[in-house]
């Protein structure tokens, strides 16, 4: 994981999601739950482009969430497979939140690298 928040990426993100009521905790921010469902979909959604077979989600590097996220909130999830193996594909995912006031603020959420491998024949 990077020290310093990183800048807004430029290229098209994997998922995009507008966060809803249903998503929200106790306190009225996003579940960290629901943001981890949607780093390990969109990790998987880069791990396709290199192996069109069964791939599962193997390990989950430390996350720590740096922002919060709202209702409304737009949340982009970039991806970039860092590691090709035989049967794993590492894929580095950057969160990040647009927030619902604003579009223009972007908020650095969390970052991940997600461990996936190919299953069956």
């Amino acid at each position: 994981m990077s020290a310093a928040s990183p800048k807004f990426p430029t290229k098209q993100p994997a998922i995009r999601r507008v966060m809803m009521p249903r998503d929200t905790n106790a306190v009225g921010t996003i579940f960290g739950g629901t943001i981890l469902a949607e780093i390990d979909l969109a990790a998987a959604t880069e791990a396709h482009r290199y192996h069109p077979g069964l791939i599962l989600t193997v390990a989950m590097d430390e996350i720590e969430f740096k922002q919060p996220v709202f209702v409304g909130d737009l949340v982009s999830f970039f991806c970039e497979c860092t590691r090709v193996g035989k049967t794993s594909i590492t894929v580095r995912v950057e969160v990040w939140a647009q927030r619902a006031k604003d579009r223009s603020l972007r908020s650095f959420v969390t970052e991940a690298s997600a461990t996936m491998v190919a299953v069956g024949a």
